[in-house]
């Protein structure tokens, strides 16, 4: 094989009560990249389509991903790269995670898979350490592996890959303004009371609980943020009212997409998910906000092979 084409997922990370530590991977939004095998023995981004992102291979996640493959196994391999950008960069949904994933798990498949899908996640994280100046992986292990993962550990690296209720579907709405995850991470209280620790604790485990257990009433109670959202949801329009509306209209819980400014309603059901969209979609328009919406299931695969 010397070319493919593939589906790169936008993800949530963090889901209220899992800053760092837990994400998941959406099916209905992503990029789409094309990957060849050159001869030049050079990683090259040959196109980018849909944003303005860098074309040098050091400083674009995609390139800076795969040369962190490559020095792994001592390969000469070239690549072009193109890019086909679908999810916005800063939007708060997994953009660098996306072409950092997608990048790795396309030169796995070109090199005939010397790494199993969670053995990718360390390259691909490098990418994220070049768009954001850490190295998390809540937003690049379920653009692999698929549907929910808690990073149980990071030294050494160790991800659940976690069970998914089949009813869940995601309602991501987001503002049309830039913010970039090294800006929003430097808000962050890098000291937090033992209290609201021991809150968050009880949230993250009763969420991995209720996702075993299928109890989407819990699922919603544990959807809560004593650490993060304080401080990040100052950079979200309007964002104490638009989680009141998703409340409101049977969503079961409410909060940011990883740095933002991207929020996530998950709901039960396709029919809570399109009113739940429809409420906060018509409150955004009445205050003339511009924005994108989204409706996806959690998506079960991860990056997957188009052509």
């Amino acid at each position: 094989m010397e070319e493919i084409k593939i589906f790169a997922p936008a993800t949530v990370a963090n889901l209220s009560c899992g800053f760092d530590v837990l994400g998941c991977c959406l099916e209905s939004i992503g990029d789409e990249m094309l990957l060849r095998k050159n001869t030049t023995g050079e990683i090259r981004i040959t196109k980018i389509s849909g944003q303005e992102l860098p074309m040098e291979a050091d400083k674009n996640v995609a390139g800076v991903a795969v040369r962190a493959l490559l020095k792994e196994l001592n390969s000469q391999q070239g690549f072009d790269i193109e890019i086909y950008k679908k999810i916005k960069a800063g939007s708060g949904i997994g953009s660098s995670a996306a072409s950092s994933a997608g990048a790795v798990f396309a030169v796995n498949k070109l090199l005939n898979e010397p790494f199993s899908p969670e053995e990718l996640i360390p390259f691909a994280m490098e990418g994220e350490r070049l768009a954001s100046g850490n190295a998390h992986a809540d937003n690049v292990a379920p653009a692999l592996l698929g549907g929910f993962n808690l990073i149980r550990s990071y030294e050494p690296l160790e991800v659940i890959h976690l069970p998914t209720p089949q009813d869940l579907r995601m309602v991501i709405l987001h503002p049309l303004i830039e913010v970039k995850t090294m800006d929003s991470r430097s808000i962050i209280r890098q000291s937090i009371s033992l209290q609201k620790a021991v809150k968050q604790w009880g949230n993250l485990g009763a969420f991995v609980s209720a996702l075993y257990s299928n109890d989407y009433d819990l699922l919603g109670r544990s959807l809560k943020d004593e650490i993060v959202e304080p401080v990040r949801s100052i950079l979200i329009p309007f964002f104490d009212e638009l989680k009141i509306i998703a409340r409101e209209s049977g969503a079961l819980g409410f909060g940011i997409s990883g740095s933002g400014p991207s929020v996530f309603a998950m709901c039960k059901g396709e029919a809570s998910a399109k009113q739940t969209g429809a409420a906060i979609q018509k409150y955004y328009q009445e205050k003339e906000i511009d924005f994108d919406l989204h409706l996806s299931k959690i998506g079960n695969e991860g990056v997957k092979i188009i052509s």
